[in-house]
């Protein structure tokens, strides 16, 4: 929003002193512009495509829009303002999801990014394709005013690689951070980064034997096979873990302001931590509760236990005031 809004001034008022969430966590914004002077305000929301978008997805975004309309009538929309949604698209696909045809052809690229695994319902270039695209139109149905961001691509043209070489520069303060929250075992072949292997495309979750910051590079062996590689951090030729990844995508993209469910607190103290280390400022949010299924189990895209775009209440009478 690059104008200002043509508001009356009791209803400005009534915004500054309302006690409603939208309106205690747009203050929350309003301290921070007002403290760094900055003429914009970027709102990100997450979104992980290894399933079909259900009714936490649609949560999500509609609390953020609150804040955010919350935030503009405050500033009478004088502090332009952006959402962006991100897909994760280039995690690697863990388990095959319960609700899909085609399970044998995504079995088959187990590991690799969403983005190259095939689409088992036919329409798409991928997976990740298929379910962002079922995204975009989940949120298009309701009248949702956001931009939307593909990992895939933000990786892979370049526009996080000094965020990630960055990130290498720091990786003993990342290091630092993260290993004190992980049993030993799982410290003891830990890395914040994780290289695409060159020959099989799988996501490698594999411990470094070196690294090179001067470089950007990363070097690491083939568990299967015992070979060697050396793999730059740039280009999307590889990725982060996701609570590193969280956190430079905070710090390369200026976040402002982002919620997550009650069951990330710990993981938002880890990526803060993080984007702090990186010279960063970590955003404004809050945890919110999580939407359960019938037996009261955290509903899950992989699982298919959660309202789905289809079951959900499309644009019956117009759409969702955002």
């Amino acid at each position: 929003m690059s104008a200002p809004l043509l508001l009356s001034p009791e209803l400005v008022e009534a915004a500054r002193v309302s006690p409603a969430w939208p309106f205690e966590e747009a203050r929350k914004l309003v301290k921070r512009v007002e403290a760094s002077g900055q003429k914009s305000v970027l709102f990100e929301t997450g979104y992980g495509p290894s399933g079909l978008p259900h009714i936490g997805t649609f949560g999500e975004v509609a609390r953020t829009s609150m804040v955010r309309r919350a935030f503009e009538v405050m500033t009478e929309g004088r502090i332009a303002t952006r959402l962006l949604a991100f897909s994760d698209d280039l995690d690697g696909l863990r388990k095959v999801p319960d609700n899909i045809p085609n399970k044998a052809l995504v079995a088959a690229n187990l590991g690799k990014p969403l983005t190259q695994v095939p689409d088992p319902f036919g329409t798409h270039s991928s997976f990740g394709a298929h379910n962002n695209a079922r995204l975009r139109a989940f949120l298009d149905a309701f009248g949702f005013e956001y931009e939307f961001a593909s990992s895939t691509e933000y990786y892979q043209s370049g526009r996080f690689d000094a965020a990630l070489k960055h990130m290498l520069a720091r990786y003993d303060a990342v290091m630092k951070i993260m290993l004190p929250s992980f049993r030993e075992e799982r410290a003891a072949t830990y890395s914040p980064f994780l290289p695409i292997h060159p020959k099989t495309g799988i996501v490698m979750q594999v411990a470094l034997t070196g690294y090179d910051a001067d470089a950007g590079t990363i070097s690491w062996t083939d568990p299967d096979t015992g070979e060697a590689f050396t793999t730059p951090v740039t280009g999307g030729h590889c990725k982060l873990q996701w609570k590193p990844d969280w956190a430079m995508r905070w710090y390369a993209l200026n976040v402002d302001y982002e919620m997550a469910g009650k069951d990330l607190i710990d993981s938002v103290k880890l990526s803060g931590a993080i984007v702090r280390a990186l010279g960063g400022r970590a955003p404004e949010g809050f945890n919110y509760e999580l939407f359960l299924d019938e037996k009261g189990q955290k509903i899950s895209k992989s699982k298919g236990n959660g309202l789905t775009i289809e079951e959900s209440p499309r644009r019956r009478s117009g759409s969702i005031s955002t």
